[in-house]
């Protein structure tokens, strides 16, 4: 059978197709995760310091929980993470919740849409971390989740109280300071 005039509308899947698919993956887990802050800036030590009041300790949680939001993320995901080893079930319960975030949370290149509304970042992160814990806990391994929180939390507060928020710029900014130069 002869199927002269037909024209192709797409390549046969082969090893092209993959090593393609491997590199658009790759490509979008660097941009995804460019999103993140430097650790070298979240890390400055001489930008720590004790806060000089309550009030400033909490205007520097606010700044730098908004400012470091993702490398939090993943500090917080990180601890849960090593909590887990010790319970397979819930590990793996665990990388499941590790792949949903990672289409949901890190590797997005534009803003989560649906039903044709906009659902913004901090959503999807109280959701995502909240079905996390859920599903997780359903494994039955209560303690470690809880106590992996509590340290996840501490830690992550302790670290935006004590982080100066002076030397923290936006993106927007550093372009109108390289800009106007």
């Amino acid at each position: 059978m002869t199927s002269y005039g037909t024209i192709p509308t797409s390549s046969p899947p082969g090893p092209s197709t993959n090593l393609e698919y491997i590199s658009r993956a790759k490509e979008r887990i660097k941009t995804g995760l460019g999103t993140r802050r430097p650790w070298k800036l979240m890390f400055n030590f001489h930008s720590f310091g004790i806060p000089a009041s309550v009030a400033d300790a909490i205007a520097r949680v606010r700044t730098n929980v908004a400012f470091f939001r993702m490398n939090y993320a993943i500090v917080a995901l990180l601890i849960l993470f090593l909590s887990l080893l010790w319970h397979p079930i819930s590990l793996i319960v665990f990388v499941v919740m590790m792949a949903v975030w990672l289409f949901l949370y890190f590797l997005r290149d534009e803003p989560l849409v649906i039903f044709n509304r906009t659902i913004d970042d901090r959503v999807v992160l109280i959701v995502l971390a909240v079905l996390t814990v859920v599903f997780l806990l359903l494994t039955h391994a209560t303690v470690n989740i809880l106590v992996a929180l509590l340290i996840a939390v501490v830690v992550i507060l302790v670290h935006a109280a004590v982080r100066k928020t002076d030397d923290l710029y936006s993106d927007e900014e550093a372009a109108g300071f390289t800009g106007s130069t």
